[in-house]
């Protein structure tokens, strides 16, 4: 087991003007479960690749554990890789495909075997190391992937989206074995993803990267409740955070005919901006029993039983302007949800709104 460091790593294809991955500054823990989310072309995959050895290093340091491993070829790095597309070899039966780095390695043939055998038990194989992969489902094959990489008790795992050629089902079961098996092998683990729900549910910290910039990096639940700005306030999370843009008044920001309470001491933050961004997540709001609240022209409420979740636009927007309208969701309880095409007024705890500056995008609150 080792610590990762990145250390303005930098990655620049040749013929582009930018860098795919831009300075990135990112210490992984030893034993931790680090998931890479964002959106495609982030450059997420590359730093992965990068740590790897399988991307050049233009600028920069990695470091894994107490080596720097920038110049080092991908067999001297003590990695294992987990590829989107399994990566088998369709002539070996899955005990052959699991043992066959260390065969490359010169490992003896029962110790070889005794490393499959643990591994297969572990992931519940036993019963196919003598069939091809053709044989297998996909979310066999990405077990025997996993196999293939634990047998080789590496330094670090490197798992690049190997779980985005399952159906949703399987994708849901296979990420719980895949957190549940990291805990107990304790090993330190790089897992890229674009799906955020991936990503929350699975790792110890999550860094959200955009345009080859890392944005934050922190727990799944400080990413929920403290985004630093407004790109990780509206990809994590699920529904969306609502985004809404509003004038600056002297006790807060005008939404519609609503003043949403801001303190003094955040719109100081904000300087001479006239329009600052709030952002609310669906769960905050509260359906109004009273006339107070932001008034909504209710679109489409979908019923799910035990919650509701309504889809609107601020009151008063003029016909012509609804198509371009921000789409407000809020999610209520689904026993009383409101018809479609009804104005309904909705509540707001002022302690869950988040204040963004309009210029900067930087968290103000």
């Amino acid at each position: 087991m080792a610590t990762v460091s990145f250390r303005d790593a930098t990655r620049v294809y040749p013929g582009a003007d930018k860098p795919s991955v831009d300075k990135l500054n990112l210490e992984i823990g030893d034993g931790e479960f680090m998931v890479l989310v964002g959106p495609s072309g982030c450059g997420k995959s590359t730093s992965l690749r990068m740590l790897a050895g399988l991307e050049e290093i233009n600028a920069g340091a990695i470091w894994i554990g107490d080596r720097d491993v920038t110049d080092l070829p991908p067999k001297d790095r003590d990695i294992a890789m987990v590829f989107q597309n399994y990566a088998l070899y369709p002539h070996m039966t899955v005990g052959d495909n699991m043992g066959f780095a260390l065969k490359m390695a010169g490992v003896p043939k029962a110790e070889r075997q005794q490393r499959v055998q643990e591994a297969a038990h572990l992931l519940g194989l036993e019963d196919f190391l003598n069939r091809k992969p053709k044989a297998l489902s996909g979310g066999q094959r990405q077990r025997v992937a996993m196999g293939r990489a634990i047998v080789r008790s590496p330094q670090v795992f490197l798992m690049d989206e190997p779980l985005s050629n399952l159906d949703a089902k399987l994708r849901v079961s296979t990420r719980t074995q895949i957190a549940a098996l990291q805990t107990r092998l304790g090993v330190t683990t790089v897992y890229v993803t674009h799906d955020q729900v991936e990503a929350m549910t699975m790792g110890d910290r999550v860094a959200v990267m955009r345009a080859g910039i890392l944005m934050q990096c922190d727990t799944p639940l400080a990413l929920y409740d403290t985004p630093n700005n407004l790109f990780v306030a509206g990809f994590i999370g699920s529904p969306a955070m609502n985004l809404m843009e509003g004038p600056v008044a002297e006790d807060g920001v005008h939404l519609g005919d609503y003043t949403v309470p801001v303190s003094r001491e955040v719109l100081s933050k904000a300087g001479n901006e006239k329009e600052l961004v709030l952002g609310i997540r669906p769960e905050n709001f509260q359906l109004s029993e009273s006339k107070d609240g932001i008034g909504i022209d209710v679109g489409v409420v979908e019923e799910l039983g035990a919650d509701a979740f309504i889809y609107g636009t601020l009151t008063g927007i003029p016909e012509d302007q609804l198509i371009t309208a921000k789409q407000i969701t809020a999610r209520i309880h689904g026993r009383k949800p409101p018809s479609r095409g009804e104005t309904v007024r909705l509540q707001i705890d002022p302690t869950h709104v988040h204040v963004f500056s309009k210029a900067t995008e930087e968290r103000l609150s």
